[in-house]
């Protein structure tokens, strides 16, 4: 199968041997049909295909039965169990389309969803997201940020969705010594913080460009990049930044630290645990693991273990993939 923007080679969530979306969609219908459904099989099935796969088997289920997978999938299932099997079937970019509206959603905004999709995201994806936004909204992802948040995080917010970060892998120091002199100017050196100069360089520039610029930065002002924002830079915006930097440096620690926070403490944050691991199983959830085991003592599929039961343990240890 074409690989896609949405795969990468550190997931553990790959393509099918010997696929079958006939039989596959056929399988599914007679598991939702039965008396009581079979989600034994439901899980069997949708956690061990790639979403390329689930694509096709989706098309053969609609050819055969004249419904809609997801449909049937909320139909016969419920809470937390019912909202990752839906997930599965939604191609990527309409999932995190979907997730975004959810954060934008009712009375007040959930900025840590915001903040972790439009950060983990690169730009081609994004571009994705935006059609799948519209595509199923009528409205532009960017119109919806702008009425929901305001100030700097709106504008950081807006420069991300937008997808115009540089992508190349090549480097460039003397820009880079340029730019962190112009961050350092424009936060540490002057009476009040220039959050411009920050959006436009932290947004825009690419990971290993900005990578290089973070040591030039630590060079000229003998400080960590991350210590500046905590200094000169308050709320969501911060938050905003924070997690670039973070991203730049290793988005898998910053995706199992997300993860950490979910699953520790009173109450499970079901939201964000079953969105990062449906929306990186097939990119680098084997690196999310392995930075979860390094900071966090255990492994995450132990902590999902003991964090979740029923058939949504079940499915979400399957794309977890293993104990480390």
């Amino acid at each position: 199968m074409a690989s896609s923007v949405w795969t990468g080679n550190r997931g553990t969530v790959r393509d099918y041997a010997g696929f079958n979306p006939s039989a596959d969609a056929d399988t599914i219908r007679k598991a939702i049909q039965g008396i009581g459904t079979d989600e034994k099989t439901l899980i069997h099935i949708l956690t061990a295909r790639s979403h390329a796969q689930r694509q096709l088997i989706g098309k053969e289920y609609r050819a055969a039965s004249g419904k809609d997978l997801k449909d049937d999938l909320k139909g016969d299932l419920s809470g937390n169990f019912e909202r990752l099997m839906v997930a599965l079937v939604y191609p990527p970019a309409v999932f995190d389309a979907k997730q975004l509206k959810k954060a934008m959603k009712g009375s007040g905004t959930d900025e840590s969803a915001l903040i972790e999709i439009l950060t983990t995201r690169n730009s081609r994806q994004l571009k994705e997201i935006s059609q799948a936004y519209y595509t199923a909204y009528k409205k532009s992802l960017g119109d919806d940020i702008s009425s929901e948040t305001s100030g700097d995080f709106r504008k950081a917010l807006l420069t991300l969705a937008d997808g115009r970060r540089d992508e190349s892998l090549k480097v460039d120091e003397h820009l880079a010594k340029k730019d962190a002199q112009i961050l350092y100017d424009a936060g540490e050196k002057r009476w009040g913080t220039d959050e411009d100069k920050f959006v436009e360089i932290l947004c825009l520039r690419s990971f290993p460009q900005l990578r290089l610029t973070f040591e030039e930065y630590r060079n000229i002002s003998q400080k960590d990049i991350e210590d500046s924002i905590k200094g000169e830079l308050s709320g969501h915006f911060e938050d905003l930044l924070l997690a670039i930097v973070r991203c730049v440096k290793n988005t898998p620690a910053f995706l199992a630290e997300r993860l950490h926070k979910a699953l520790k403490g009173a109450g499970t944050d079901e939201l964000t645990l079953s969105r990062i691991i449906v929306s990186r199983s097939e990119i680098d959830l084997l690196d999310i693991r392995a930075e979860y085991k390094k900071h966090y003592g255990g492994s995450l599929y132990s902590a999902i273990k003991s964090d979740t039961s029923g058939d949504y343990e079940i499915a979400l240890l399957k794309l977890c993939g293993g104990d480390d």
